[in-house]
């Protein structure tokens, strides 16, 4: 993978599938295109669980097949769960998986295309730069 990956978040997935003609399906296909795009399991089974055909759910799994994969280790887990931690501490409750993408994308220099604003909030624990949203 070209250097700078970015992890591509579900939402921004979402309209590069949906409205191929968008602002943010633009920026999907720019680092797709520069081989910097990057996938994680929470991700893949989100846009596959919104699939509403086999059909649909097939091509997607076979559409990004190809983008580099971001595996989640043990230490993604636990650094995941203190990101919740610390933020919960200072009064915000986030979904576990979002801690569990941010983690992810730390783990490859804390790059993430997202518009869910909760990735901001992670951004104030995490090493995260949000690139949109």
């Amino acid at each position: 993978m070209a250097s700078e990956p970015v992890l591509v978040d579900t939402s921004f997935w979402i309209e590069f599938f949906n409205r191929p003609d968008s602002e943010e399906a633009a920026s999907v296909e720019a680092v797709i295109r520069e081989d910097r795009a990057a996938l994680t399991g929470v991700v893949l089974a989100e846009l596959l669980r919104g699939a509403r055909t086999e059909e649909e759910a097939s091509r997607l799994q076979a559409a990004l097949g190809a983008v580099a994969w971001v595996e989640v280790t043990r230490s993604v887990y636990a650094r995941a769960g203190r990101l919740g931690f610390e933020l919960r501490r200072r009064g915000v409750t986030l979904p576990v998986t979002d801690c569990i993408v941010a983690a992810s994308a730390e783990t490859i220099g804390g790059r993430i295309l997202t518009l869910d604003g909760h990735f901001e909030e992670l951004a104030r624990v995490a090493t995260l730069t949000v690139l949109a949203g």
